[in-house]
C-alpha cells in the first residue's frame, strides 16, 4: 500500500520543505529559497495550501489522481484533507515559484472564516487550475510578499487579523482573475454546455431515470470529467442559472414533451423522469412551469 506523509500543522509542513517557521499558522515559501531539493511524496495536509508555478513544474504535482497540466504562471488551490504530490519513488525536485500555507484555525472569529466556503475553487479539479497573465502574476506576488512580511514582524493581537485581510484579498483576487478565464475561454465553456445538454437527452432516453433517479450535478460534472464546483460555476457564468437550476429546467422540458401523450399518466411521466414519488415531480413542475402538470395539459 502506498504510504502517504500526513502534515497537519504549518510546521510539519515547513520542516519537510527545509524552511523555518515563523508563524504557527501560516507560511510564505519562495521555493528559490529552498535550502536543498526536496525528496516526492504523496502528502495529506491539514491546511489551504495555495501553489504559484512561475515556471514549469519540478514537482509532478498529481491531485487526486490525475496531473495538473502545468504551464507558466499557474494557481492551484488545495484544501485541508485533500491528498496530492508525487508519490514517493525516491526522487526529489527542487523549489520553483510560490507556495502559500495557512491553518483553518488562522480565520477562526475572522470574516474570511464566515465565508470561507465561497472560494469554491479550492475544490476544483486537477484540470482546472488558474493561469495567471503576467500581470495577475505580479498581483498575486504582492499579496503573498504582505503576508510573508507581516510573519517577520513582531506578534500582536491585530497580526492574526491582518494577516487573514491579507488572505483574503488574494483570493478575492484571484475570484476576480477566474471569471476572467471562464469569459477567455468561451469556445471551451460553450463545448462544455453543449455537451452538458447532449448528456441530458441522453439520460433521459436511457433507463438510468429508473436505475439512478433524476440527473445530479455530481453526476453530470463526473460524465463530463469536471468537479463538481467548478462545473457548477462553469454553468452559472455561461447561463446565469446554478447546475441544479439548469438540470430543474431541462427535467420539467422534457416532462412537458412526455405529458403531450395522452397515454402516459402523470404518475408514468414522474417515473420516467426517475423521480421516486409521483407528488414531488408535481410539486417541482408547478414550482418550474407555474401550473400543475393535468392543468398544463388542459392548457396544451
Amino acid at each position: 500500500m502506498e504510504k502517504i506523509m500526513q502534515l497537519k500543522t504549518i510546521k510539519e509542513y515547513n520542516d519537510y520543505m527545509g524552511v523555518e517557521t515563523r508563524h504557527p499558522l501560516v507560511s510564505v515559501i519562495e521555493g528559490s529559497r529552498m535550502p536543498h531539493p526536496v525528496p516526492h511524496a504523496r502528502k495529506h495536509v491539514g491546511m489551504y495550501v495555495v501553489f504559484l508555478k512561475e515556471l514549469r513544474c519540478t514537482d509532478d504535482l498529481t491531485y487526486g489522481r490525475r496531473s495538473y497540466d502545468f504551464q507558466e504562471n499557474t494557481l492551484v488551490f488545495i484544501a485541508p484533507g485533500q491528498v496530492f504530490g508525487h508519490e514517493a519513488d525516491g526522487t526529489t525536485f527542487t523549489g520553483s515559484g510560490w507556495c502559500l500555507l495557512f491553518h483553518p484555525d488562522l480565520l477562526r472569529g475572522t470574516p474570511l472564516g464566515r465565508h470561507m466556503q465561497d472560494y469554491t475553487f479550492f475544490s476544483y479539479a486537477a484540470n482546472e487550475a488558474l493561469h495567471l497573465s503576467k500581470q495577475e502574476q505580479q498581483t498575486v506576488i504582492d499579496c503573498l510578499t504582505k503576508i510573508d512580511e507581516e510573519t517577520y514582524d513582531k506578534a500582536d493581537r491585530h497580526s492574526n487579523l491582518i494577516i487573514a485581510s491579507a488572505i483574503e484579498l488574494l483570493l478575492n483576487y484571484c475570484i476576480r482573475f477566474y471569471d476572467r478565464q471562464f469569459i477567455t475561454r468561451k469556445k471551451e465553456n460553450k463545448d462544455t454546455l453543449g455537451s452538458f445538454e447532449a448528456l441530458l437527452n441522453d439520460y433521459f432516453i436511457s433507463d438510468k431515470p429508473s436505475k439512478f433517479g433524476t440527473p445530479t450535478v455530481a453526476y453530470c460534472a463526473d460524465q463530463l470529467h469536471l468537479s463538481a464546483n467548478y462545473f457548477g460555476d462553469l454553468i452559472k457564468k455561461e447561463t446565469g442559472l446554478s447546475a441544479q437550476e439548469y438540470i430543474l429546467a431541462k427535467t420539467m422540458d422534457t416532462a412537458k414533451e412526455l405529458l403531450a401523450d395522452p397515454t402516459k399518466s402523470v404518475s408514468d411521466v414522474a417515473y420516467a423522469l426517475g423521480y421516486q414519488y409521483p407528488q414531488y415531480f408535481s410539486k417541482a413542475f408547478k414550482r418550474v412551469v407555474g401550473c400543475s402538470p393535468n392543468e398544463y395539459r388542459k392548457l396544451n
